[in-house]
C-alpha cells in the first residue's frame, strides 16, 4: 500500500488507512521508532509497565536491600528523645 508524506505544519505526516490500523490493532497513543531505514509503530507502553514484576523479581533475588543503611546524625544520636 501506498501513501504520501504530507505536510502538517513544521512536521510532516502520512495518513494510515483504517483498515490497516484494525489489522495493526493500534488505536489511541503509539510509539515511534525509527529502525534499520523503516519506521516502526508500537501501541505506547503504560508509564511504569512491568515495574511491579521487575519488583518482585528483584525481591525474591535478594536484589532489593538498601545500599545504604540509615547514618545517624548527631541530633539522632544526642537530642532526640521517642517519647
Amino acid at each position: 500500500m501506498k501513501t504520501r508524506i504530507v505536510p502538517i505544519g513544521n512536521s510532516r505526516g502520512i495518513r494510515i488507512p483504517k483498515p490497516l490500523l484494525e489489522q495493526a490493532g493500534l488505536s489511541g497513543e503509539v510509539e515511534i521508532t525509527a529502525e534499520g531505514g523503516a519506521l516502526v509503530v508500537r501501541p505506547a507502553r503504560a508509564a511504569r509497565a512491568g515495574w511491579a514484576d521487575a519488583f518482585a523479581e528483584m525481591a525474591r533475588r535478594g536484589d532489593d536491600a538498601l545500599l545504604d543503611g540509615p547514618t545517624p546524625s548527631s541530633f539522632d544520636r544526642d537530642e532526640w528523645e521517642w517519647r
